[in-house]
C-alpha cells in the first residue's frame, strides 16, 4: 500500500510540474515574451532530465530492496545454485549496460541543450565504433548463451540410475503422488481405469503396481537424486517448487519429467530461517480453474536414513484397497497376495514390509489444521 501511495504521489508531482510549465508557456505567449523564454525553458527541461534520472534511480534501487522479500528464496537443490549464478551474472551484464546507456540518455539532453549560436557537429559514421559495439556484445551474448545451454543441458539430462522416483499427477484441484514401492519400479497406468478410488488409473495387470504406495505428504531424501514423473489428469497444470528451482508443466496425455537433488532438509531450512513453521511446498503455476489457489502440497526433506525408514514403513495402495484384487489377473493373484499379505495379516517376508494404514508425518512437521485428506491424497488448502 505504501508503494502504491508513493507511486501515485510521484505521478501527481510530474503532472503538477508539467501543468506549471504549460501555464507558464501560455502566459509567455499571451505577453509576447515566448521567444525570449526559449533559453530558460530549455535549461529547465535539461535540468529536469538530470533530476528525473537521479530521483528515478534512487527510487528503482529502493523499490528493488524493499521488494526483496518477494524474490525467489535461497536454493535448496544442487542445480538451483547454478541457475541463480547464471541469473545474477546475466543481470549484472545487462544491468551495467542499462545503467551506462541511461546515464548517457539523460545526460546528453543536459549537455547538448539548445543554445543560441550553437552549430551541430556533422558525424556521419565511424566504422571502428560500429565494429566494436557489434563484436563485443556478440562475444558477451555468446558466452551467456553457452553458459545457459550448459546449465540447461545438465538439468535436462537423464536422471541418474539411483534416483528416487516419485510420480506427480495434477488434477482439479489437488496433487496426487505415488511411489514405486520396495521393488523401485513404478507400475503402469491407464486413464480408462481411473475411478473415484483408483484416481491414478493403476493397471493391476502390471505386477509392478502391487507394492506402489501413495502419501499425503511427499518425503524426499537429502543429497540423493529425485526424479519427478509428471502428468495431468484433466487440464494443464504446472509443478513449481521455488526452493528447488523446479518448474515443469503437467500436460494431459504427454508425461513430462524433472530431476533434481535436494541439498537441505526441512529442519535445516527451519534453523537457517529461524522459522519453526517453515515447510517446502509444491504449487501449481498454471491457471487451472476456480480452485487453482488450493493446489498446494507439502514436501518434507529428511536425511537419507530417515527417508529409508519412512519408505519401508509404507503400506501399498492395493493392500489398503483390497476390493481391487478383483482387477488382478488370476495368474497374478497369488503373487499379489504375497506382496500385500493376507487380509488382516502382514505381507510375506521378503516381498513387502509392514505398515500402518495411515501415512505418518514426523514430529518435526506440524500438523496443519487446513489439510484436507482423501483416501489417496491430501492437499493443503
Amino acid at each position: 500500500m505504501v508503494n502504491i501511495i508513493l507511486g501515485i504521489g510521484a505521478i501527481l508531482i510530474v503532472v503538477i510540474l508539467f501543468m506549471i510549465f504549460r501555464v507558464g508557456t501560455l502566459i509567455s505567449v499571451v505577453r509576447g515574451t515566448h521567444k525570449k523564454r526559449v533559453d530558460t525553458s530549455n535549461r529547465i527541461n535539461a535540468a529536469l532530465f538530470l533530476v528525473f534520472f537521479i530521483v528515478g534511480g534512487f527510487a528503482a534501487v529502493w523499490s528493488s530492496f524493499s521488494a526483496s522479500e518477494f524474490f525467489l528464496p535461497q536454493p535448496s537443490s544442487a542445480h538451483g545454485k547454478d541457475i541463480d549464478d547464471l541469473f545474477w551474472i546475466s543481470m549484472g551484464v545487462i544491468g551495467a549496460v542499462f545503467v551506462a546507456t541511461h546515464i548517457l540518455l539523460f545526460y546528453f539532453p543536459f549537455k547538448y541543450q539548445y543554445k543560441e549560436g550553437r552549430v551541430a557537429s556533422f558525424y556521419p559514421d565511424n566504422n571502428k565504433l560500429e565494429v566494436v559495439w557489434t563484436i563485443i556484445p556478440a562475444i558477451v551474448l555468446t558466452l551467456l548463451v553457452l553458459s545457459g545451454w550448459k546449465v540447461w543441458r545438465d538439468i535436462t539430462a537423464d536422471a541418474p540410475e539411483n534416483s528416487e522416483v516419485v510420480e506427480v499427477m495434477g488434477k482439479q484441484w489437488n496433487w496426487l503422488i505415488r511411489y514405486p514401492g520396495k521393488d523401485k519400479q513404478m507400475g503402469s497406468y491407464n486413464f480408462r481405469l481411473i475411478d473415484a478410488t483408483n484416481e491414478y488409473g493403476m493397471d493391476f495387470a502390471d505386477e509392478k503396481n502391487f507394492d506402489d504406495f501413495t502419501a499425503p505428504v511427499m518425503y524426499l531424501p537429502k543429497g540423493k537424486p529425485v526424479l519427478f514423473k509428471i502428468r495431468a489428469r484433466d487440464v494443464l497444470h504446472s509443478v513449481f517448487v521455488p526452493h528447488f528451482r523446479l518448474k515443469m508443466d503437467a500436460v494431459p496425455g504427454m508425461p513430462t519429467r524433472f530431476w533434481f537433488t535436494p541439498t537441505k532438509t526441512t529442519q535445516e531450512m527451519r534453523d537457517e530461517l529461524n522459522n519453526p513453521k517453515f515447510n517446502y511446498e509444491m504449487a501449481c503455476t498454471e491457471i487451472c480453474g476456480r480452485a487453482h489457489f488450493s493446489m498446494r502440497f507439502q514436501i518434507v526433506v529428511v536425511e537419507e536414513a530417515e527417508y529409508n525408514k519412512w519408505y519401508a514403513e509404507q503400506q501399498s495402495w492395493l493392500s489398503k484397497n483390497r476390493d481391487y484384487m478383483a482387477k488382478v489377473p488370476a495368474n497374478l493373484k497369488e503373487k499379489a497376495l504375497k506382496v500385500i499379505g493376507p487380509e488382516g495379516g502382514e505381507p510375506a517376508a521378503g516381498d513387502a514390509t509392514s505398515a500402518t494404514d495411515s501415512q505418518p508425518v514426523p514430529a518435526e512437521v506440524p500438523v496443519n489444521p487446513n489439510v484436507v485428506t482423501t483416501k489417496s491424497n491430501a492437499s493443503i488448502q
